[in-house]
């Protein structure tokens, strides 16, 4: 969009810097980049949410005049009349630009160590306070969107990934390759998914194997077999129709089939799972830093400072309130997103919305 762009050159072509007028602690060293491109980014962010809204609630004369439209149009008028819905697209929106200009909006190093202001409180120099060590919470937390929506969509994409591969094979051939790879599901399904990770990541841990991508690969390979059934059930309906009869009839390999023709419709539920599924992962990412088993130290995720403030609940409780705030925020963002595109998506329950 128009906005983004200018938003990016905004940031990058740099204003005069003028940390006196939003940060009077910037002399202290540490300060990254001018504060009044910050102010410059806040504004447009606010302002190309507005404009967004603005475009979703007033769809272009066509579309209201009920002419022909795409399947996906439609998709998007449909998803338009769930106001939860576009609100939740609008936070997500948000957090993800957050998280996309971090280098342009934190004011300071977030490992960034000061030893004369420990567990300062919220004031205008510093927006969030400070930890136990001086660092600057709102720096830190702003730092940690980034891995925390990073490992959630990564982590999403990659068993979004491995459920449909494993879900389309077991629906369209069924027999025996079905019973085994469902078999294989329900062995999974059955295990508790918290106990699984803590396990999986202790052990590793324990290797001296811990890693952000260590974290992402675990979150992704214990996390498709929702996908899978969910796959399964549309490849078994889809296969049976007419125009997969008439690929076959003109002789079509079996993967051109299911690459081109099966998974492309089958990805409307996997896409509203997908949604509801990086909020889930980022809570999921979030307990297992609070319990020391995530993203090594220095990388800070907001369940790593929420864990590093547990200590401080009552003398600072500043430290775990932003970075707990962010999490509420993020996984109701996309569980509204979510079930905006199931209404949306699934015409059994459009009436409802």
């Amino acid at each position: 969009m128009a906005y983004v762009a200018l938003l990016v050159w905004a940031a990058w072509t740099g204003l005069p810097r003028a940390s006196a007028l939003l940060f009077p602690a910037a002399d202290a060293g540490g300060f990254r980049l001018h504060p009044w491109v910050a102010t410059v980014s806040w504004v447009l962010i606010a302002a190309g949410t507005w404009w967004t809204a603005w475009r979703f609630a007033n769809p272009p004369v066509a579309v209201r005049a009920g002419a022909p439209t795409s399947q996906w149009r439609e998709l998007g008028r449909q998803f338009r009349r769930n106001p939860m819905g576009v609100l939740g697209l609008h936070c997500v929106n948000v957090l993800l630009f957050l998280a996309l200009l971090t280098p342009l909006i934190a004011p300071y190093d977030p490992d960034l160590i000061s030893v004369g202001e420990p567990l300062v409180s919220p004031h205008w120099g510093y927006w969030m306070g400070t930890d136990e060590f001086g660092r600057d919470i709102f720096s830190r937390v702003m730092y940690g969107a980034r891995i925390s929506l990073s490992i959630g969509f990564i982590a999403v994409g990659l068993s979004a990934s491995i459920g449909t591969v494993v879900g389309a094979t077991a629906g369209y051939f069924g027999g025996a390759v079905d019973k085994l790879l469902m078999w294989l599901v329900d062995l999974l399904i059955s295990l508790p998914r918290l106990v699984l990770l803590l396990a999986i990541v202790g052990f590793f841990r324990s290797a001296g194997a811990a890693s952000i991508f260590l974290i992402i690969t675990i979150l992704g390979l214990t996390g498709w077999m929702g996908v899978s059934r969910i796959v399964r059930s549309s490849v078994l309906s889809l296969k049976e129709q007419d125009f997969i009869q008439a690929c076959r009839a003109l002789g079509l390999p079996n993967w051109r089939i299911i690459a081109l023709h099966l998974v492309p419709n089958a990805l409307a539920p996997v896409i509203v799972h997908a949604s509801l599924a990086i909020g889930t992962t980022i809570l999921v990412e979030a307990a297992l830093s609070f319990l020391g088993l995530g993203v090594p130290p220095p990388t800070s995720t907001w369940g790593a400072i929420v864990n590093d403030g547990r200590e401080y609940m009552r003398s600072a409780p500043w430290i775990t309130i932003f970075p707990g705030l962010m999490i509420v925020a993020a996984v109701m963002s996309f569980n509204l997103l979510g079930d905006g595109l199931r209404d949306a998506l699934d015409p059994k329950l459009r009436g409802r919305s």
